[in-house]
């Protein structure tokens, strides 16, 4: 893991991801799993402009690598 891509800002103060596959995360037994699933995720704030949503999510310590 290198870190969350900061280039995923909507212009709006939004950050938005994808994950491509489920097995990333460690509670998910892969012996059980029927297919790959991917996922989106949106985190929606409060914050005006991208700037201060990024400020917001690096206080709560996102590992941004840029």
């Amino acid at each position: 893991f290198r870190g969350i891509s900061g280039k995923s800002f909507d212009g709006r103060g939004n950050f938005n991801m994808g994950i491509k596959e489920q097995i990333i995360f460690p509670e998910i037994e892969y012996d059980k799993i029927d297919a790959l699933r991917g996922m989106n995720i949106s985190i929606t704030t409060s914050a005006k402009t991208d700037e201060e949503a990024r400020a917001l999510l690096a206080s709560f310590k996102f590992p941004f690598k840029n």
